[in-house]
Order: structure tokens, then sequence, then C-alpha cells
């Protein structure tokens, strides 16, 4: 039986149920996680962070995982379907803390520009009296002194706050006030735009996962031609170039081999999914340093490298009109070549 790591402490609890669940299918089949890749047509790296927590499976996955384990596909699908919505809020709450702190940074870079500029002033006359002064601006030129109100005038007036006697006017303007006027616009609008933000992200916490039935608008993707595609699958054609085929809900019984040959020891295959429109590469029973490539005329994929623990390793996809137009080249850490047809 497989000893599995701990699940991360981060993850969810319905996420770490759904993954707990996996892990003992997994292990009640008796299965390794090479010969579990083999029979459900996703990548024994794939299974690893499926079953380890750090990447939510595809519902092709799950379905095919309930094939081999001989599991009732609708219970496990009901369980992927509240861990999927528990990822979803989950990547929500970390968008939202990101978008605070960055509030919070600019609200504080802000700050540092519309804080009063200085203190209080006293200057005593010949008889021992005091005249307070406050200086609001930025100081003047060299030899000029802020103005001093003569004594007798109105007491001093903090810059937020009302007067200290309600009966004595407000001291009068000076320019040298200007620029503490101006600061305080700026810091009113930057909280503002805060505020605003701040609401912002709460509607759209607010009518989410929970309430998908009363969207006042459709989705995007409901408002293409494209037709609707099957449960799991997250694009087609060219959205798909550049993706994980795994990730994207491709593999698994929405894909097939139709290209396949052996350098050396190892098998090399064109993948490719009719329902998302792209195809990839795939190497099996290699060793670590062999690399795999998909070509398609002059366009070519990122190379899928094989990692110290790993026998197979797979490329992103490429949007192509069909199989026929793709090819899968392996290149093996001895330097042997080779191509399918």
């Amino acid at each position: 039986m497989p000893r599995w790591r701990a699940l991360p402490d981060e993850l969810d609890p319905q996420v770490k149920e759904f993954a707990s669940q996996l892990r003992r299918l997994v292990d009640r089949s008796g299965l390794g996680i090479a010969a579990l890749a083999d029979r459900t047509g996703y990548s024994k790296t794939s299974w690893e962070r499926y079953l380890n927590g750090r990447l939510l499976a595809p519902k092709g996955a799950i379905v095919a995982l309930a094939e081999v384990t001989g599991t009732n596909p609708v219970h496990l699908t009901t369980m992927w379907e509240l861990a999927e919505r528990a990822w979803s809020r989950s990547e929500m709450r970390h968008d939202m803390t990101m978008e605070a702190i960055r509030i919070s940074q600019a609200r504080a870079a802000l700050g540092e520009f519309g804080g009063p500029a200085a203190g209080t002033k006293q200057a005593g006359g010949k008889n021992g009296s005091a005249t307070a002064s406050r200086v609001t601006g930025v100081a003047g030129p060299a030899g000029v002194s802020p103005t001093v109100p003569p004594q007798g005038s109105a007491p001093r007036v903090d810059q937020f706050g009302p007067p200290a006697s309600p009966a004595a006017p407000a001291a009068p303007a000076t320019p040298q006030g200007g620029g503490g006027g101006r600061r305080r616009l700026t810091m009113f609008l930057a909280g503002v735009l805060g505020a605003a933000i701040v609401v912002l992200i709460a509607y759209v916490l607010t009518s989410g996962d929970d309430d998908k039935g009363n969207k006042a608008e459709p989705t995007p993707a409901a408002t293409t031609s494209a037709p609707q595609l099957p449960a799991g699958v997250q694009c087609v054609g060219a959205d798909c170039t550049g993706k994980d085929p795994e990730a994207m809900g491709c593999g698994g019984d929405l894909a097939d081999s139709p290209a396949t040959t052996t350098v050396g020891t190892v098998t090399v295959q064109v993948r490719y999914s009719k329902t998302c429109k792209a195809a990839w590469a795939r190497v099996q029973g290699a060793t670590p340093g062999d690399s795999v490539q998909l070509k398609a005329g002059a366009k070519a994929s990122k190379k899928g490298l094989v990692g110290d623990a790993d026998t197979d390793a797979y490329t992103p996809m490429l949007a192509v009109g069909s199989a026929a137009e793709a090819k899968a080249c392996a290149t093996l850490a001895s330097g042997q070549k080779g191509c399918t047809e």
C-alpha cells in the first residue's frame, strides 16, 4: 500500500476530503501510480499532483478513475463538484486578499504624500505672551517666515478638527495653507476609490457560486457561437494552445493516439482531442533527461522533459485542424532522435 504525503494544511476541508477519498480508491484497487496512469490516460506526474492536493483533478480524470476502480461515477462526480466549488472559492479568497494588500499599499503611498508637513511653532513677544500658529503648507523660500496671526486673533485650528472655541472665528486661510487643502482632497479621493473597490469585490463574492441561477448576465462562454463543451472541458481550438491538456479536460476518453513510434525503447505518441481540436506529444517508458516536442507545420510546442522520478512526459497543446497535421519528436538523453510519421 502506498504511503501518502500529508495533504497541505491550507487546503479547503472539502478539497482535502475529496483528495483523501481518491487515495482510498487507489489503495483499494491495488494499482500503482504508473499503472493508474496507463489505464486512465492521465500521466503519472498529473496523478501525483491530484493525489497530493497540489492540483484539482479534472472531471475526465475522475470518471476514468471510477471506471478502473469499479466505483459509481455518479457519487464520485458529486464529490468532485463540491470540491471544485470549494477550490474556486479558495482561489477567489486569495485574489481578494491580494487585492486588499494592493489597496492598503496604495493608501499608504498616498498617505506619505498627503500627511501634515509641519507641526506647530510658538513665538513669544517681549512681554512673554505666546502666539500659536500652525504651518500647513510647504516651507517658503529661504529668509521668508510663515505668516503669524497677531495677538488676540482666533486660536489655532486643527487640520481636521473644529476650532478650540465655538465662539472663536476660524483663522483665515494663508498662502501656506493651500497645500494642506490639496492633500486633504487627495486623501479623500483615495479613500472613496478604495471603498468603491471593496464594495465591488463584496458584490462579486456574494453573487458567486451559491447564486449561479440568478446572474443577470450570461458568462462570455455562453454568448459565443461555439457549441457547448462537455463537462470538464475548458478550452477549444486556439484557446488550448500552450495549455496543459489534462488540466483543461482534453485527455482521457476525449483523446486518442493516431500516430505512434518507437525511439530506442521509448514509445512516442501524438495525442489528439477532436473535442478540443488540439494535439500534444507524449513519451512513455523514458528515462530522466529524455524530452518530447509536438510539431505542426511551422508551429512547435514547448518541450516536455522527463523528470528524475518519472518515466513519462507530455507537452502543452497546439491547436490543429486534424491529427494528420501533427507529429511527435523525441530526443533521448543518449542523443538518439526520432519522430512519428
